[in-house]
Formats: C-alpha cells, sequence, structure tokens
C-alpha cells in the first residue's frame, strides 16, 4: 500500500493556513457582534468569543493593539473589530486576530444583568446586615450543582483533603440552560429541609449564557431567603453573577468554596498543638505557685506550733473578759446612784403633791373657762338688742302708729300720685284697719 498520498495534520493545517492567508476575502475583515468568555491574559493577550444570535467566532487581540483601546472589553459588551481570519495550527481552528476595536453598545444579557442588579440592590438584597456567618467547624455541608463535572469533584476532594471529618450531602441539579434557574431554586429549597452548617452553590467556567441560571431573579430571591448560609462558587475569579451579590459569601472557584466552608485539619492540628502547650504550660505555672504556697505554710511558725495560737487566743479572751466584767460593774453602780437619787426626792415621797397641783390647775381652768362663756353671752345679749332697736326703727308697723298710713291699689303700695287717677278706690292701711276710699280730686306739688 502506497503511503505518499498520505499527509500529516501538520501540513494539512499548515495547507489551511496558508489558503486562508492568502484569501483576500479574509486578509482583513469587519464585523461586529457580542463579546463572551472574555480573558485578559496576564501579557495584556485579550482571548475572547464573538457571537451573534447563532454563531460564534473565537478571536485573539494581541498587547499591542489591545493596549491601544480606551476601555476594557467585558463578557455581553457589543462591539465593531477589524482584523484577519487565520488558522492556528497546534489546534486546526480558525479564528479572528483582531485589529483594532470600537464600542457598539452593551449586549442584552449584559444590560439585563445590570438591570436586575441594580433593582435588587435597591430593594436590600446585597447589605451586609443580612448576610449570615459561615460557621468555623461545619458538621454538614449541602453542595448544589451537577453532579457530574469539574466543580463537585474539585469541592469534593478539597473538603476530603482539608476536613475529612466533615459530613457532605449533594444536591444535584442543573446548571446550565432553560429549566436550570427553576431546579436551582428547587435544590435550595429541598436543602432547608436538612440540618446543615453551609450550603454550597455553583459550577464550573462558562461563557455568560451558560452562567446565566445564576443571575435569574427567581435564584437571587431563593438564596436571600435561605435560612442556612450559602457560598456562591460561580465560574472562575472573573465571572461576577447575581447570585454572588445575594450570597453570604462568594468563593472565586469551586475550590474556594470549599476551603471557606471547611478548616484545614492541619491548621486545626497546629492549633490544637498550640492550645495543648498553652494549657501544659498553664497548668505547669499553677502546680508551681500551689506547691510554693504549701511549701510556705509548712515552713510556717503556725504549722509548726500550733499551740501557740491557742495560747494567744486565750490571753485576748482574758483580757476581753476582764473588760467586760468592769464595764458591767461601771454601768450598774450608775444605774444604782440614779434610782437612790430618785428615792431620796420630795416627789416621790410625798406622790398626792402632784395630784393637789393637778386639782388646783383644774380648778383654775374651769373659772377661767366659766368667765370667758359670761363673756360671750353678754356680748352677744348686747349684739341682740342692738340690732332689735334697729328692727323696731325699720319697722312699718312702728311709723303707722305714729299716724302714717299705707296706700295701695290693688294690694300694690302707691308711691307717686302719677300712678293714680280720678274715681280709683284706694286703701289707706293704719295701725288699727283699712280705711277705703274714692279719689275725687289730685293736687301735685308745685
Amino acid at each position: 500500500m502506497e503511503n505518499n498520498k498520505y499527509i500529516t495534520v501538520s501540513q494539512l493545517n499548515k495547507y489551511l493556513k496558508y489558503k486562508i492567508d492568502n484569501d483576500p476575502n479574509l486578509g482583513i475583515v469587519f464585523l461586529k457582534g457580542e463579546i463572551s468568555n472574555f480573558k485578559n491574559h496576564t501579557r495584556g493577550h485579550f482571548y475572547f468569543t464573538l457571537k451573534d444570535d447563532t454563531s460564534r467566532i473565537n478571536a485573539i487581540m494581541f498587547q499591542g493593539n489591545a493596549s491601544k483601546i480606551p476601555f476594557l472589553p467585558v463578557d455581553g459588551m457589543k462591539v465593531l473589530v477589524s482584523g484577519r481570519v487565520s488558522v492556528y495550527e497546534q489546534s486546526g481552528s480558525y479564528q479572528l486576530y483582531v485589529d483594532t476595536m470600537l464600542e457598539d453598545g452593551v449586549g442584552s444579557l449584559y444590560l439585563a444583568f445590570n438591570q436586575l442588579k441594580e433593582k435588587l440592590e435597591k430593594e436590600g438584597l446585597f447589605r451586609a446586615d443580612h448576610k449570615k456567618n459561615i460557621p468555623k467547624i461545619p458538621e454538614k455541608i449541602g453542595i448544589i450543582t451537577a453532579p457530574t463535572g469539574a466543580a463537585i469533584k474539585d469541592i469534593l476532594s478539597t473538603i476530603k483533603r482539608r476536613f475529612p471529618l466533615v459530613e457532605t450531602i449533594l444536591f444535584p441539579a442543573l446548571v446550565q440552560g432553560e429549566y436550570a434557574k427553576d431546579d436551582i431554586v428547587k435544590k435550595i429549597k429541598l436543602a432547608n429541609t436538612y440540618d446543615l452548617d453551609v450550603l454550597i452553590i455553583g459550577r464550573g467556567g462558562g461563557s455568560i449564557e451558560d452562567l446565566w441560571p445564576f443571575n435569574e431573579e427567581i435564584v437571587a430571591r431563593a438564596i436571600y431567603e435561605s435560612k442556612i448560609p450559602i457560598i456562591s462558587a460561580v465560574g472562575h475569579e472573573i465571572d461576577f453573577t447575581i447570585a454572588d451579590f445575594v450570597a453570604d459569601k462568594r468563593a472565586p472557584t469551586p475550590t474556594g468554596a470549599a476551603e471557606m466552608a471547611v478548616p484545614d485539619k492541619k491548621d486545626l492540628l497546629v492549633y490544637l498543638e498550640q492550645v495543648n502547650i498553652r494549657l501544659e504550660k498553664s497548668l505547669t505555672n499553677k502546680l508551681k505557685i500551689y506547691k510554693e504556697k504549701l511549701i510556705s505554710l509548712e515552713n510556717s511558725q503556725v504549722l509548726k506550733n500550733p499551740k501557740r495560737i491557742l495560747e494567744v487566743k486565750e490571753q485576748n479572751f482574758d483580757l476581753l473578759y476582764e473588760k467586760l466584767l468592769k464595764e458591767i460593774k461601771i454601768i450598774l453602780t450608775s444605774k444604782k446612784e440614779s434610782l437612790n437619787l430618785l428615792k431620796s426626792c420630795f416627789i416621790f415621797k410625798n406622790p398626792n403633791i402632784l395630784i393637789i397641783d393637778k386639782i388646783y390647775t383644774y380648778n383654775d381652768l374651769i373659772k377661767n373657762i366659766n368667765k370667758q362663756i359670761e363673756k360671750i353671752i353678754s356680748n352677744k345679749q348686747n349684739s341682740y338688742l342692738n340690732l332689735l332697736s334697729k328692727v323696731e326703727v325699720l319697722n312699718p308697723i312702728t311709723t303707722i302708729k305714729r299716724g302714717y298710713s299705707i296706700v295701695k291699689i290693688n294690694n300694690k303700695t302707691i308711691t307717686s300720685i302719677k300712678k293714680v287717677k280720678k274715681g280709683d278706690k284706694i286703701t289707706n292701711q293704719i295701725s288699727d284697719g283699712n280705711i277705703i276710699s274714692e279719689v275725687v280730686e289730685i293736687y301735685e306739688e308745685c
């Protein structure tokens, strides 16, 4: 069999590269599209995918050209680029080598991301005071991610390596595609029915479309409402999702989430060793102190000669006893002298004197009271007579008795001739009766 008709893969790739590089239609192209999977290399090169609604192409912009653009590209940004199409021989893939780049607005996903981020931030879902603390030494950890793939392997291997005592429970979930958001929410609610100390939610890296379930509003609200502390671990270090802002902690990668969730057993062993050393040192110091106290007590004169303490106490007791007897005698003597003084006084020998004195005082009081009563009665009688004389003077009967009369018409007293007319019958009240007469003439004084 002839082999000379077969060529190597390298030869084929070189041929394709030659054909494409020499195609005038591909030597310079002008494209517009949306950036995704953007990576800024440490050397300054830009690696990204340029896509539209149905297709995509890998692209690279080397540092020389990248340093000339006045902005930093991000996923979701719409751009206008110019460059050439060529083949990367090692992988056999064709890609766009970008020379220039201009902004052409913001991609729809990027715009939706910013709008939702602004809305949830205003509602307070990102507030630091709502975030729960991650326990330092958890006993049970839940993991929501795809059951296959690098993310779950990295998380489990890291936990096993760092802290194998912890129990892990996997809640397998869709992390990409149309139904992923609902499945993630379902698994968060399910995990909250378990007795978990912390919950890791995430997946490996991907395009902005791949990571989009973690930018959905229902996922963000489910994370916010979770009673279990949540660590988000979505994509790579440069990837940020809405879930990262709502979660209690954001890890740059799934491996980083595992490192946040559990302590390192090496660190714990070092810490325990340090604690053990401090305890031993503390106990040794205390034992030393108590031993010194014990030796001091053993050498004290009190323990060597306990009888001396009793002798001192006996002597003090005697002194106090003698002092007490002396004080009692002084008090008794004073009280006895006071009693004798009372017995010798005149009143004590003649108590009737006190009664006679009280009787004299009583009689004097009765006399004073009677005088005051007589004086009050006399004053009241004088007042009564004065009032009576005033009443007699003002009494109309007394005036009538002196020859005056009271003139009335229809039982009404007449005080002016203007109230009387001819023909009126008037009544003259005198001291012993009434005289009824008729008015014939009326004379008015000038």
